[in-house]
């Protein structure tokens, strides 16, 4: 099992959003907590900035506990299990929780909004959304310390959408004094949850643009060699969908896939590029070695190494299209089973054991599907 990335190398944990299935990602960091991974950079997306924020806002010694604690308060709500056996039992008993989470809301994350959205007066902020969130600013305040976001060993970033300009934003340690508000701003997806006001601007969750911040760890680090552990919630493969709720949850893992595969391959290209202009670079004549063009060109096509680890939540059959809002306790913790075995198969897989950097200078691993205990 790894123990240590090379020297030079940076490792980061990118999570997407994806509410109720967040659970998985804790697993993963279980997991690779328990394997001796390190970690220097957290970035995440709504359920995942929550996650994000609960690992570097913590002692190594406490994240794990931290994240079981905050799982452990929002499923409590739902805390049994199906009374009978089957696939069908289960479908029924997920979408009565789904429905009571809707209902009631989610203890320490959200809470119905009483008196209505709808009896409040156009622009006032009550107006805005069905539900209120204040309850998870209070539960951010007790598990993390915010503190040590801002001067720990763990970058953090989280992504969030300026209401009126509709710019992508990203909340970050290495700039900005990061605390509840922008972790809230991350995951305030509309029109469920209210907008965050920060420094005068209304934010949204970041998911509204791009579900997962790979794009914005590979913009900003172009020096050090990465190894990513991509942990994505919704699958961008599936089935054809047969109904209209089939379709509405097809629908769903399409936009929150979020583009993964995109940035991917868009990366590869990129640095397959850049070995272009290495190649062509060491054929210019030595007259045009102090030329400035060629200084710049030097500069934007230096390599950093790209080892990316995909691990991806597939859902089990009985799963629909209310899973991102699904909080029972029994769900929960078979999201983070599946997201702690995950990581284990994958750590153990030869293919990971073994792997080399390429000539293009990406390497990329979803090894859950044919690994083996």
């Amino acid at each position: 099992m790894l123990s240590a990335f090379d020297a030079g190398e940076t490792g980061v944990l990118v999570l997407q959003g994806g509410g109720a299935l967040g659970s998985y990602q804790a697993g993963v960091y279980e997991a690779l907590d328990e394997g001796g991974i390190g970690l220097d950079w957290i970035a995440g997306i709504s359920i995942g900035a929550i996650n994000a924020a609960l690992i570097a806002g913590n002692e190594p010694k406490h994240r794990v506990e931290r994240l079981r604690q905050f799982w452990q308060q929002v499923s409590s709500g739902v805390t049994g299990s199906p009374w009978i056996p089957g696939e069908q039992a289960r479908i029924a008993f997920n979408e009565l929780s789904a429905n009571m989470v809707a209902s009631f809301g989610v203890p320490g994350f959200f809470t119905p909004r009483v008196p209505p959205a709808f009896l409040y007066p156009p622009g006032a902020p009550e107006a805005l959304s069905l539900y209120d969130t204040a309850s998870l600013k209070g539960t951010l305040e007790r598990l993390v310390d915010f503190d040590r976001i801002n001067h720990g060993e763990i970058r953090l970033s989280v992504g969030a959408v300026n209401v009126r300009s509709g710019n992508f934003v990203y909340f970050d340690s290495r700039r900005d004094r990061i605390g509840p508000e922008h972790v809230m701003a991350s995951g305030a997806l509309p029109p469920g949850f209210p907008p965050v006001e920060i420094d005068g601007e209304s934010y949204w969750d970041g998911g509204l643009v791009s579900n997962t911040p790979l794009d914005y760890v590979l913009e900003c680090e172009r020096q050090r060699d990465l190894v990513v552990f991509q942990v994505d919630l919704f699958a961008a493969h599936g089935m054809m969908p047969r109904t209209l709720v089939e379709a509405a949850e097809r629908e769903k893992d399409i936009r929150y896939s979020s583009r993964t595969r995109l940035n991917t391959d868009k990366n590869v290209e990129i640095r397959k590029a850049k070995l272009a202009f290495r190649n062509l670079l060491e054929k210019l004549p030595p007259e045009l070695a102090g030329d400035e063009s060629v200084a710049f060109l030097r500069q934007v096509a230096h390599a950093n190494y790209l080892t990316v680890m995909q691990l991806i939540y597939r859902r089990k059959t009985y799963e629909g299209n209310t899973k991102d809002y699904e909080f029972s306790r029994a769900t929960m913790l078979e999201h983070w089973t599946a997201g702690r075995n995950d990581v284990l198969r994958s750590l153990r897989h030869s293919k990971w054991r073994e792997r080399r950097y390429t000539d293009h200078g990406v390497a990329v691993f979803d090894l859950t599907r044919d690994a083996r205990d």
